[in-house]
């Protein structure tokens, strides 16, 4: 998970002007990465009882929470993806599902916080880097605000929470410009919001203001919602959206057919 903090180098300055009380930049404090276990499940928190990601230890690359698992609801519209990026690394399990799944595209995570990516290295078995897999060390705001990723990206996988997950923490109608400007043509973001809690209103809002269309998933888990924000407005052809479903259950053992219910619920009048 990230959290986007602000410059401590530049708040100091304002306040100490001068170098006679120059002080070295401060390092940003982060909440402590913690682990537990249960029934074969390896989950990580940060500190607080919130599960921030889990790992089946006989099933490493599998995606164990149900959320996570409509996040890669994507593939429902994309097939042959060539670049898939993470915002928020977590235990790794949507890096990890996308590098063994799709060989053919580069896959890139970005994450503040350096001991969540070494504690994905040590104890949730993220891949070693390579010409396919990038982990970078950096702000998701940032990643997705240079102007170079700007049309580069077939999924956008963004879940980003703190220790008290409650809400995203970057949330703006900036972030999820950005966010859309970063996808292909037929790109697809998906946003793991809290539905029971003001952020989420706050979020879709913004959302829609920035994406062509937004499709919330039915709420699971403890109220986490699935968002899918579409660069272009999709055609739900839902027939064609059950093969796909069909499809994707025979070759990953993902749910998928769940995720075109929930996306038809949504449109009661395009389901008919």
């Amino acid at each position: 998970m990230l959290i986007k903090r602000k410059s401590i180098e530049k708040e100091e300055s304002l306040r100490r002007p001068g170098p006679a009380t120059a002080r070295p930049p401060r390092k940003p404090k982060y909440a402590p990465v913690t682990l537990s276990e249960e029934d074969g499940v390896r989950f990580l928190h940060f500190g607080t009882e919130w599960v921030q990601g889990a790992m089946r230890l006989r099933k490493p690359d599998w995606i164990e929470l149900e959320y996570a698992q409509q996040m890669m609801a994507w593939m429902l519209f994309i097939s042959e993806p060539q670049h898939i990026a993470q915002l928020g690394l977590g235990t790794g399990a949507l890096t990890k599902f996308s590098y063994r799944q799709f060989p053919q595209a580069r896959v890139t995570a970005v994450e503040l916080n350096p001991s969540v990516i070494a504690i994905c290295e040590s104890m949730f078995k993220l891949p070693p880097q390579d010409e396919r897999l990038a982990v970078l060390e950096m702000d998701a705001g940032e990643f997705v605000a240079d102007p170079a990723r700007r049309g580069t990206l077939d999924a956008l996988q963004i879940d980003l929470y703190d220790a008290t997950a409650r809400g995203p923490v970057l949330d703006t109608a900036e972030f999820y410009a950005d966010c859309a400007a970063c996808l292909a043509p037929g790109g697809i973001a998906t946003v793991n919001l809290f539905g029971d809690h003001p952020s989420y209103a706050k979020n879709l809002k913004a959302m829609r203001h920035a994406f062509a269309d937004v499709i919330a998933l039915p709420e699971v888990h403890d109220g986490n919602v699935v968002a899918l924000g579409f660069r272009d407005k999709p055609a739900l052809d839902f027939p064609l959206l059950y093969e796909r479903a069909a499809a994707i259950r025979a070759a990953t053992k993902l749910p998928a057919r769940s995720w075109v219910n929930g996306i038809k619920a949504s449109r009661p009048a395009q389901g008919a």
